[in-house]
């Protein structure tokens, strides 16, 4: 028999499958247990340092190249990130003219969909 510890949606399961011979192995699944406590959040940037505008990222991926700089002025449209994903190219663009207030990220981070990546004012 071999153990295994499974996490599923945020459940902890432990589970037992056993070896055999022919056929499919029978599998017993414990209890869910609570899952382990998250890593806190890192504390939030001061009001007077973040826009009002955020940019998100639209899909997962890697930041492969920043664009714009903070204090650079931008129209809508206009790229300020780039990210690679499934081996292609995607701007993330400015959804409004502004000044970008702060960028969050770096070259090499990976974002999932939805991470703030940009501010804008």
């Amino acid at each position: 028999m071999k153990n295994y510890t499974i996490t599923v949606n945020g459940t902890v399961y432990d589970v037992t499958v056993e070896e055999g011979g022919a056929g499919s192995a029978p599998v017993r699944a414990a209890a869910p247990k609570a899952a382990p406590a998250a890593a806190p959040a890192p504390a939030a940037a001061p009001a007077g340092d973040a826009g009002s505008i955020e940019v998100s990222a639209s899909v997962p991926g890697k930041v492969f190249k920043v664009e714009a700089s903070v204090g650079q002025t931008v129209k809508s449209g206009d790229p300020i990130i780039i990210l690679e994903a499934m081996k292609m190219e995607i701007p993330v663009v400015a959804p409004e003219d502004g000044t970008v207030a702060s960028i969050e990220v770096s070259v090499g981070d990976a974002v999932e969909s939805g991470d703030v990546l940009a501010t804008l004012n």
